[in-house]
C-alpha cells in the first residue's frame, strides 16, 4: 500500500489514495500505522475518497482507530496532496468531511502548494450540538475540578468537539499529559472531548497547546486552534483576527463575512513509502 507523510505545523499524517489503495479496515490500519515504533508514525491518517457532493471526500481516523469529524492541519494536507498530484484544477476546491462540506484556497508558489486557507465555518455554542451534558445556550467560563485542578471551561464544537480553558500564565506549566485525558473522558463530554489550553500573550496572538481526542498531546491541532480562536472572541478577548502559536507553528485566523472562522497554514511533505499491507 503507497502512502504519503505529511505535516502542518507539526500535526503529521499519513495520506494514502482511496480510490487506488483499499483494506479490510481502515481503523486498524490506523492503529498499526500511527505507531511511533512499530509503524510510520503519525496523528491520524487521511484517505481520499470519491464525493457525490463536492469534489473529493477526506476520511480522517485517529491513533486508536477511532473516525474523526474533522482535521483542520489534516485538510490543509489533503488539499495540498491534490494541487500537487494535478487532481484539481485552479486553486480552489471543495471538500467533503464528516462535519460537513469545506471551502479551501491553495496558495501555490511555482505550481506548488505552500500555503493553504480553510473556510471551517461558523462556531457553534449550543450545548447539544457540541456536545456537553449541560442545559443552557451556551457553557462559557463553566468551572468544574479535575484531579484536583480548577478548570474554566469554554465548550465549542468546530465541527468536532472542544473544551477551552484559558490560562493567566504560560501554557507550559500546565500538567496537560495529566489533565487532558481526563477531560477527554469526562461524562460531561458523551463523544469524549479536544481538550484545549491558551493563554492570551499579546491582544492579537495566543498561545495554545491541545490534547486530542484520540490522539493524546500534538504538536498542532486546527481545529483546536480554531475553537481556542472562537472561545476568545466570544469572551471579547480578541477581535476578528489573531495569530495562534502552537508547539508546531503558527496559524493565521480571521472572522469571514459570514461570521466563519478562516485558518490559514502550512502543509509540507515528510516523505513517501510504502506499507506491507
Amino acid at each position: 500500500m503507497k502512502f504519503i507523510k505529511l505535516q502542518g505545523t507539526g500535526n503529521d499524517f499519513v495520506l494514502i489514495d482511496g480510490r487506488t489503495e483499499q483494506t479490510s479496515s481502515w481503523a486498524a490500519l490506523a492503529r498499526a500505522i500511527c505507531d511511533r515504533h512499530f509503524g510510520v508514525g503519525a496523528d491520524g491518517i487521511l484517505i481520499v475518497g470519491e464525493s457525490k457532493e463536492a469534489d473529493f471526500r477526506m476520511i480522517m481516523y485517529n491513533p486508536d482507530g477511532s473516525e474523526a469529524e474533522m482535521c483542520g492541519n489534516g485538510i490543509r494536507c489533503f488539499a495540498k496532496y491534490l494541487y500537487d498530484s494535478h487532481a484539481v484544477k485552479g486553486s480552489s476546491l471543495e471538500i467533503e468531511t464528516g462535519a460537513g462540506l469545506k471551502q479551501v484556497e491553495i496558495e501555490a508558489v511555482g505550481g506548488i502548494a505552500r500555503r493553504v486557507v480553510v473556510d471551517m465555518g461558523a462556531p457553534i455554542f449550543e450545548p447539544a450540538l457540541i456536545p456537553i451534558a449541560l442545559a443552557g445556550r451556551e457553557v462559557v467560563d463553566f468551572p468544574c475540578t479535575v484531579d484536583g485542578r480548577a478548570l474554566s471551561l469554554t465548550a465549542v464544537s468546530m465541527g468536532n468537539p472542544h473544551a477551552v480553558h484559558f490560562l493567566d500564565r504560560d501554557v507550559w506549566d500546565f500538567p496537560l499529559e495529566r489533565i487532558g485525558p481526563l477531560v477527554e473522558h469526562d461524562p460531561l463530554f458523551p463523544r469524549r472531548v479536544n481538550f484545549e489550553i491558551a493563554h492570551l500573550s499579546t491582544a492579537e496572538r495566543i498561545d495554545v497547546r491541545v490534547w486530542e481526542r484520540g490522539a493524546g498531546i500534538t504538536l498542532a491541532c486546527g481545529t483546536g486552534a480554531c475553537a481556542v480562536f472562537a472561545a476568545a472572541r466570544r469572551k471579547g478577548l480578541v477581535d476578528d483576527h489573531a495569530t495562534l502559536r502552537l508547539p508546531g507553528g503558527e496559524l493565521e485566523m480571521r472572522v469571514g463575512p459570514a461570521g466563519q472562522i478562516l485558518m490559514a497554514g502550512p502543509a509540507e511533505y515528510v516523505f513517501r513509502g510504502e506499507w506491507p499491507e
